[in-house]
């Protein structure tokens, strides 16, 4: 294997690990939210994205699939972001890398969703609350970008 792509794949390793680690930061402040009675969504957006694909399905599968979903989308994220920036990445990369994701979600999710652009057809609070969620996923992943650990090939014996 050259060093090019042993070097990928340490960013890549790198991408899914603060995308994963990121994921579970965001869904457990979700919760939090949502237990409390201080999240502004209905349902949380990862179980309203799978019942809209799984439609009437038992419960455990539905929460099974959302959990999935929403740990591999969030991981997947963090790799491409670490691919794509390497090792110029920033905190403000991931920063952005969060508001770019929560754009995506709030003009093509939700709408999709019913919810409409930005959760307006719900309330705008929606909006804020996703906000927040997406730039803790961001920060995280940009805290990881900013460590700069050197990559260091590993060599075949």
């Amino acid at each position: 294997m050259s060093t090019q792509a042993i070097t990928q794949n340490i960013y890549a390793k790198r991408g899914f690990l603060y995308g994963l680690l990121a994921t579970l930061i965001m869904s457990v402040i979700m919760l939090i939210g949502m237990g409390s009675g201080v999240s502004p969504m209905p349902a949380p957006i990862p179980l309203a994205i799978a019942k809209a694909i799984l439609g009437s399905v038992p419960k455990p599968l539905l929460m099974g699939f959302a959990i999935v979903t929403h740990f591999g989308y969030g991981s997947v994220g963090g790799i491409i972001l670490y691919l794509i920036v390497k090792d110029h990445g920033t905190f403000w990369h991931g920063f952005g890398w969060g508001v770019l994701l929560w754009l995506i979600m709030e003009l093509i999710v939700l709408p999709l969703l019913g919810w409409g652009a930005f959760g307006t057809n719900i309330t705008p609070k929606i909006a804020v609350a996703t906000l927040v969620l997406h730039l803790i996923y961001g920060s995280i992943l940009g805290w990881g970008l900013a460590r700069k650990a050197p990559i260091q090939p590993e060599t075949e014996l």
